[in-house]
This record gives structure tokens, sequence and C-alpha cells, in this order.
């Protein structure tokens, strides 16, 4: 009897939670347009409301804060623009500046033009250097429009944890707006946009046990706003045309309201991880941890094995029946080098393996990981035995 699978890949997609599943089912049932002012209508708008009021507390926003979108590569392209309006009052933002280490959805800089886009430096944990960016903001026209800072909550490929408050500190000093890419921490740190000191939040569904396609911007208030990426029949407050995806925003109301409270299982979360870090380490006592000085999310570590390649690792994995990665998914299968250890000044050119744990996992899973990952290493140590007598 084959042995089940173990996927340890929740960074790239958590699976769909059965709570998910059922609010899809029941939405599915509803035959209303959520624009509808009939019954049928309102009751699939109730259907809005609720996922608006569950991903307000994951926020801890008011319902009106929050503008449903299809995931976060749309709503990094709605949020990133030179354009926004105050009310009726248009403002001009002159430049955007990221960090070396952000997603591909932000570094793209949305509707940015390349000119106006700086990319600041990390240090060797992957954390933005707060140094460069006082430099860069110092030197911002703002004459010429204000400056946005775009800027990730955790590392996608590390875990590492930004230091958001005090990057707010500096954008706020300099009249600027801050946009937080939250996909990463949402439901694994506590998130509060005004503790974050956030003007935008950027929260994505299926990082969550929510369905793929689904994602919300999160707004410091209602009346400074970017300029509409997807025009239409006024839906979302005017700030997102088209019929609302119903099915998807219910499933995603309902992972944000288990994001909520699986919180308070975190530190079980850590201890896993932990341990299976420790028995990597006595196995292989040459392991490297990247970011493993820093904080790092409590499900995530990202570690290379001199001398293996991570492709070769992530294909021993997966025959091995352990699904991992080899950095973001949003790469995989792209011939390149990881731009997060480039930034890091780390060996590029050998990769990392990204492995990511839910809120599910258990001390047996740990334990299977171990066996594996023994088997895997005792290969790189009898090649590299090999080739060292050759």
């Amino acid at each position: 009897m084959a042995t089940e699978r173990l996927y340890l890949d929740y960074n790239a997609t958590a699976p769909l939670l059965t709570e998910a599943r059922a609010a899809m089912l029941d939405a599915m049932e509803l035959p209303g347009n959520p624009s509808s002012v009939h019954a049928e209508g309102r009751r699939a708008r109730s259907v809005i409301a609720r996922a608006r009021d569950a991903v307000a507390r994951l926020c801890d926003v008011a319902p009106a804060q929050v503008t449903f979108l299809s995931g976060a590569t749309e709503a990094a392209n709605h949020v990133l623009t030179p354009d926004y309006r105050m009310g009726r009052a248009p403002i001009h933002v002159s430049h955007l500046y990221v960090c070396a280490v952000e997603h591909p959805a932000i570094l793209a800089g949305g509707r940015f033009a390349p000119d106006q886009i700086t990319v600041l430096p990390v240090d060797s944990e992957g954390r933005l250097d707060l140094a460069a960016l006082e430099m860069a903001l110092a030197g911002h026209d703002n004459s010429a429009g204000q400056a946005m800072l775009a800027l990730q909550l955790a590392n996608n490929e590390t875990g590492v944890i930004q230091p958001v408050r005090a990057a707010a500190d500096i954008v706020k000093a300099h009249h600027g707006l801050l946009v937080v890419d939250a996909v990463q921490g949402a439901g694994r740190l506590p998130l509060s946009l005004d503790a974050l000191g956030a003007d935008f939040l950027i929260v994505s569904g299926h990082k969550i046990g929510g369905p793929k396609g689904t994602g919300a911007l999160v707004s410091a208030g209602e009346t400074l706003m970017p300029a509409p990426l997807m025009r239409g029949g006024g839906q979302e407050k005017g700030h997102r045309g088209g019929t609302e995806n119903l099915i998807g925003i219910a499933g995603l109301g309902a992972a944000a309201e288990v994001a909520v409270e699986a919180l308070a299982n975190i530190s079980a979360l850590e201890a896993l991880r932990d341990r299976m870090e420790a028995g990597m380490r006595a196995l292989a006592p040459d392991l490297i941890v990247h970011g493993a000085a820093a904080d790092r999310l409590a499900n995530t570590s990202f570690f290379s094995l001199p001398g293996l390649k991570a492709e070769t690792a992530q294909i021993a994995f997966d025959m091995e029946g352990v699904a991992a990665s080899a950095g973001s998914a949003c790469s995989s299968g792209k011939i390149g080098l990881s731009h997060v250890l480039l930034a890091m000044g780390a060996d590029a050119d050998l990769g990392a393996i990204r492995i990511s744990l839910g809120r599910d996992h258990t001390d047996s899973d740990i334990s299977r990981f171990l066996d594996v990952f023994q088997t895997i290493n005792a290969r790189r140590i009898a090649r590299r035995a090999t080739q060292a007598a050759a």
C-alpha cells in the first residue's frame, strides 16, 4: 500500500479548509446577484458582508476598509499606482521604493514605470536596510509627488519578519505611503493595520486555507484610495468593477475566521519547526538555515545543503513522497537564481529548499520528514566522498 504523501508547502498554497469548502458549497446554491435588490440578491449580499466582517477582524479594521479582489497579484497592481484620490482631489505618487526580497508581484511595480522604482537593499538575514530607506526618502523630491514604500510583513521564502513598524515611522516622517504585503503573515502573526502603521495591507485567500483566486486590499480609511484597476459597474464601492466572486469570497471569509483562531496555536507550530531544524542539523552539521538569526514565521524553514542543488533535492523529496519547494512557487520551473538569496549575499547558485508547515502537522510528520531527509543526506555524503576520492 502506497504511503500517503506529506505536504510541506503551505507558503505556496494551504490546503482548502473544510470550513471554506462548506461555505463555498452553500454559496453555490444562491441564485441571486449581490447587486440585486430583491430577496435573492440580498441573501447573496449577506454572504459577502459576513466575509468582509471576517477579513476585517483578521486585519483589525472596520469592514468598510476591505475591498475584495481576485488575489494578491491583482491587489498589488491595484494599489501600486501613481494615481490616487483623496475624496475628489487627485493625489500623485511619484516614486515607489521596494525591498530587494519582495515577492515578484511587488517587485514588478504595479502601474509604476521602471524609472519610478527604486530597489532597497537588505542585510545578510534578509531584513530591510532601514538606513538605506532613510537615505532614499531623505533624497525624495516631495514637490514631484509622494513617496511610497511597498514592504512585505514576512518573506515568502525565508519566513523572515520585516521591521515594518520601524519602516512605517521613517515613511511617515517623510510624508509617504506604506503598502504592506501581509500575504504570508496573515494567520501566522497578529495582524493590525494600525499597529503596523500601514496605509494598505494585501491579503490572499489561498495562503490561509481559502480558495485560489481570492484576496483583499485593506485600506487605512475610505478617503485615500488608488485609481481603480478594474472599472465596471461600481461594485466594491467603485474600487473594483465586476460582479463579485460570491463563491470565492465566501470561502475566503470562512478561512479568515479560522485564521484568527489559529493564532492561539502558533507556538506549537514553532516547536515543530524547531524540532525539524534541530533534527536536520544533527544529521547534517553543515546545514545552512537562511534567516535563522532573524525573527521568522513559526512555520517556515529555508535551508541549503552544501554540494546538493536545491532543484535536485526537491525532486528527491518528491520521489520520497514529500512535497517541498525550491524557493517561491511563483518561480518554480523557471531558470534563474533566487533573488532572495542573491539579495542576502548567500550562495544563490546552490539554491535552497523551503519547508512550510500548517496547523494540521504533527510530531509524526516531522519524524517522517527527518527519515526522508536522512536518506537524501546520506546520498549527498556518499556522492561527495566519491567525488573527493576521484
